[in-house]
């Protein structure tokens, strides 16, 4: 209805147009779930760079893949992750140095937390001790790192005075073996005195008699597991690693491991705009992974599968080992979407940090493992270490290859987040044209994108929103039907050139 005016003279009014452009939705987020050396328990926490998963969640720690494939993550180019730290299962503490030292008074001695690095794995196990600071007119003291009761690292005038952050900050710059965190509060595992040594054993998942699948699956009701991401809108990626780290540590059979994979594939599907990115257990050769895979008998549009594990270098012992691919993978559909976009398959990607494989395969065993819809990883002399295939693991055709299903998340969840105004709006024609229109633009980007079929908008897409699908009925039940259809373009996953031979003369003419 038109404002009421009172007074002569000329006024501005602001009018909306009702409709709004459609603004394209992310593809690229993924979601991590696994064992941690630290940070909140099921708690799904958004980082962005590795630099950030560190300070939330600890470094690379023996018994758990999630650091490294997070890390494998990033470095193959994802952007954006969230992280959900699963346990029954713990991070082992590390020795604690009991602050016996001299902060006017007893009461305020302080605890510290003293953990090896990365840096310090392999060879003999450390020890540290500490010399000086029991006597009250003497407030520094000396903490000595020795290996094999050799003496590799000395930090001296080491002191309190100035609150805990000191030593905390003289050790990270002086120490390439150890770091210290105040703790205060915190439980004491060890009380050294001076002159005694303390075992670093470094940070290590602690056994545990089973791990059950439900702490990976967790409820949604809780916001435990993975089941908690439902909260979560903007995620497109489920990758558990540390599955298989529970299954090499015989805490978890391979009946659990289906069953994890199996809940993991309900969610992706429950959900609708995500897929799940699953691995095979390690050491298993071509046909083995074949009779896994049918074993396992996944039927699914929202899952993939792939294999063999691949060899990176681990910063822990500074070897190399074999790790799940799921975290490196999620990092290429990243990459391919920023650079290529979400209709593009991710395959024929060289996957970054790899430097071997567990297995080489021949041609004819990827001929056997391709229709099974394993995406297999394979090496090529100059060329590097490549994923070559995309599929699903679906049995339906028209879902066979992952970068359609990837597609129809990205238009599905567009068009659900960009139509939001139209609801409560009048069911009239002027409604219906108003979302054929935003829908049309939309598909139109889409199909300039290069992800759509045809080389006209007609032959790519169609919108339909008028009286015919829309009758009196369904408009008196409230109800507005858009029919789309989209014709998405298939990866060319078999090249073929025919050639054959001609007698001189006998070829085309110019």
């Amino acid at each position: 209805m038109a404002s009421s005016y009172l007074s002569p003279g000329v006024y501005m009014e602001e009018v909306s147009s009702g409709s709004r452009p459609i603004e394209a939705a992310g593809t690229a987020v993924a979601a991590f779930v696994g064992f941690a050396e630290k940070g909140p328990l099921n708690q799904p926490t958004l980082v962005t760079n590795w630099t950030q998963f560190t300070q939330n969640f600890g470094g690379f720690v023996p018994g758990s893949y999630l650091a490294h494939s997070v890390y494998g993550y990033f470095a193959n180019g994802g952007g954006s992750a969230y992280i959900v730290r699963v346990g029954s299962e713990s991070v082992a503490e590390p020795p604690v140095l009991r602050g016996e030292l001299p902060a006017a008074g007893e009461d305020n001695r302080i605890a510290f937390a003293v953990r090896a690095l990365p840096a310090a794995a392999g060879g003999a196990p450390l020890t540290v001790e500490v010399v000086g600071g029991q006597d009250p007119a003497d407030e520094s003291f000396t903490l000595l790192v020795k290996r094999g009761g050799a003496v590799v690292e000395a930090m001296e005038g080491l002191t309190v005075r100035r609150g805990p952050s000191n030593v905390v900050t003289a050790v990270k710059q002086q120490s390439k073996l150890i770091e210290v965190e105040e703790t205060r509060g915190a439980r004491v595992a060890t009380l050294p005195r001076q002159g005694v040594e303390v075992p670093l054993a470094g940070n290590a998942i602690e056994p545990a008699a089973r791990v059950e699948p439900n702490v990976y699956v967790g409820n949604s009701a809780d916001r435990t597991g993975f089941a908690g991401l439902e909260a979560i809108d903007e995620i497109t990626m489920l990758s558990v690693p540390d599955l298989m780290a529970a299954r090499d540590r015989g805490l978890l059979d391979d009946e659990g491991v289906r069953a994890v994979q199996d809940a993991m594939i309900t969610h992706c599907e429950l959900m609708r705009d995500r897929v799940a990115i699953l691995d095979t257990p390690p050491s298993l050769n071509a046909q083995q992974v074949k009779a896994w895979r049918a074993e396992a008998n996944y039927d699914s549009k929202y899952a993939a599968l792939y294999w063999p594990w691949i060899k990176v270098m681990d910063p822990l012992s500074g070897a190399p080992a074999f790790m799940p691919p799921s975290g490196h993978m999620a990092g290429i559909w990243a990459r391919n979407d920023a650079t290529r976009g979400v209709h593009k398959a991710p395959a024929n990607e060289v996957v970054r940090g790899a430097i071997a494989l567990e297995l080489n395969l021949t041609k004819g065993e990827h001929d056997q493992l391709n229709p099974d819809g394993i995406n297999c990883i394979r090496s090529f002399p100059g060329q590097g270490i490549r994923v070559w295939g995309a599929r699903t693991l679906s049995s339906d055709p028209e879902w066979r290859y992952l970068n359609v299903r990837r597609l129809f998340n990205y238009i599905e969840k567009s068009i659900l987040n960009g139509t939001n105004w139209v609801v409560f709006e009048p069911n009239d024609p002027k409604l219906w044209d108003s979302v054929k229109r935003t829908i049309t633009m939309f598909l139109r980007r889409v199909w300039r994108d290069g992800a759509l079929f045809g080389s006209t908008p007609a032959q790519a897409f169609f919108v339909k929103c008028d009286a015919e699908n829309n009758p009196p009925e369904n408009r008196d039940a409230g109800m507005l039907t858009v029919e789309i259809g989209v014709a998405p373009v298939k990866p060319a996953e078999f090249v073929i050139f025919r050639l054959s031979q001609f007698a001189d003369g006998a070829g085309l003419e110019e």
